[in-house]
């Protein structure tokens, strides 16, 4: 078989035309060896000496973690403080104080107080955040507003309105039944208030991020809705709900102003770990109010540690 002269002779059969490969063309115009090819697999990507990160990423990775580990700092010099302050403390005073009665009512009284919110907040917000989540109705952006009061009004706000509510209202004649104002179920009511807010927002989030599909396969197999609702989307916001519990826990432990007003400060009866606090500062006792916030630090963090276990079943992220 013959071919046209086009300056270009013909390979024999089986044979291919040799061509530098990219990396020795980039080597022959002096470029930089970049990363790897999109075909090599992410293994050899990662194992290959000859990719490196470009120097801006570093840069900006390391400018992240300098403004992120400053807070993280921040936190821990404010408990080494702390720590710092109460080893020059009076041993006996510390003691006398730890060990009391009245400290032991008031850890357990924050510890019933703070489950019994939570189980109330999470009442509450699975259906206001399903339903803020899923439905369209005429007000929502009203009803979203109000949901986010207790959020940014301060908490002592909320704790006079709790006590005009209670006080001055026809909600009077209930608290002369039922004792709320002054009494344990204003402890309960002030931390509900506040928390039930955020257990909400949270909430909400996690159905948003659950696919609506998922309940529309469930409705066209013969379930009802709320079977759809119990069976496909309860399970699926099962870390949702962890969150938002931890998060109405948390901050339960932490309300002070709500109490301080609403529930007052008597001992052994409303007095819960923040108003221990406050009343020992206010009796010019400091050693005592940083150990007694020593003790509240250490039940938070015992509470955070056991949610990542139940969560995540190990303090470490899974990396693989």
């Amino acid at each position: 078989m013959t071919f046209p002269d086009s300056g270009v002779s013909p390979q024999p059969n089986g044979a291919r035309e040799s061509s530098p490969s990219v990396a020795d063309a980039r080597a022959s115009f002096g470029h930089r060896a970049g990363p790897p090819p999109a075909s090599e697999s992410s293994a050899e990507a990662l194992s290959s000496p000859r990719w490196r990160p470009p120097r801006t990423d570093q840069v900006f990775f390391t400018g992240l973690a300098i403004l992120g580990g400053s807070y993280v700092v921040f936190i821990l010099a404010m408990l080494a403080a702390d720590v710092y302050f109460i080893s020059y403390a009076d041993p006996e005073n510390i003691g006398r104080v730890l060990f009391s009665e009245d400290l032991r009512y008031s850890i357990k009284l924050s510890l019933i107080s703070c489950t019994l919110t939570t189980i109330f907040s999470l009442w509450i917000a699975v259906p206001i955040g399903y339903l803020m989540s899923r439905h369209e109705f005429f007000g929502k952006s009203l009803i979203d507003a109000i949901l986010d009061i207790p959020i940014v009004l301060p908490p002592l706000v909320i704790g006079l309105s709790l006590l005009i509510l209670f006080r001055q209202t026809f909600f009077v004649h209930l608290d002369n039944v039922f004792p709320i104002a002054l009494h344990v179920p204003a402890v309960i009511l002030a931390q509900f208030s506040v928390a039930c807010a955020f257990a909400v927002r949270t909430l909400r989030g996690a159905f948003d991020e659950i696919s609506p599909r998922q309940e529309h396969v469930a409705l066209t197999l013969g379930c009802s809705r709320s079977q759809a609702f119990w069976r496909v989307v309860m399970p699926s916001a099962k870390r949702g709900l962890l969150t938002a519990a931890t998060l109405a826990w948390a901050r339960s432990l932490g309300e002070f102003g709500p109490i301080l007003i609403f529930a007052g400060t008597t001992p052994q009866r409303t007095e819960v770990l923040p108003i221990s606090v406050h009343m020992q500062y206010a009796a010019g006792n400091l050693d005592a109010a940083v150990a007694v916030s020593l003790v509240m630090v250490v039940i938070a963090l015992a509470v955070l540690i056991s949610f990542r276990l139940v969560v995540g079943g190990s303090l470490t992220p899974n990396l693989r």
